[in-house]
């Protein structure tokens, strides 16, 4: 089993509730056995903004699926919630990221591990920190890269979805 870290986010009706589903059919298709998830924070739009905030959470987990079929899978959840394209950085009723596969790192033209805008992104890194304070991807510590990011226009929604269940 490696472990994995998840970003998740939403903006597109009840977007809190769109992650909850997002994690519960994680769960239910046997892709990932989730360990942990953040609490759900509000934060502006990036790169595209006129649009509505989003909700966004990070979660660990663990596979036996290699990258490229769990980035399948993800997707296969993200077109069953109804994910639809729109411009890009755009509103979506549900978006899962793969941020890290264990110590891999990966560039294929599908899937760049770790993720590449994590670090340059508040709404992934706070959520990450909050559950993996201790994490180090590339040589670099997660939670120090969330203390020094501006993260003026994330502040933390509830924590519903706080522990696995």
């Amino acid at each position: 089993m490696t472990e994995i870290g998840l970003g998740l986010g939403s903006n597109i009706g009840d977007a809190r509730a769109h992650i909850g589903e997002a994690l519960r059919l994680l769960r239910e298709s046997g892709a990932v056995e989730i360990t942990k998830v953040s609490s759900i924070y509000r934060t502006a739009p990036w790169g595209y903004k006129d649009q509505a905030p989003f909700a966004n959470a990070a979660a660990l987990a663990r596979t036996e699926l290699d990258p490229e079929h769990l980035l399948a899978a993800v997707k296969k959840i993200e077109t069953e919630m109804g994910r639809t394209k729109t411009v890009r950085w755009g509103p979506r009723l549900i978006d899962i990221d793969i941020l890290f596969y264990g110590t891999q790192s990966l560039v294929s033209e599908a899937l760049v591990l770790p993720h590449k805008e994590l670090f340059n992104r508040a709404f992934v890194l706070v959520p990450l920190a909050e559950i993996a304070p201790g994490l180090v991807l590339g040589g670099r510590p997660v939670a120090e890269a969330a203390a020094t990011i501006a993260h003026d226009d994330i502040e933390k929604w509830d924590d519903r979805h706080g522990q696995a269940d």
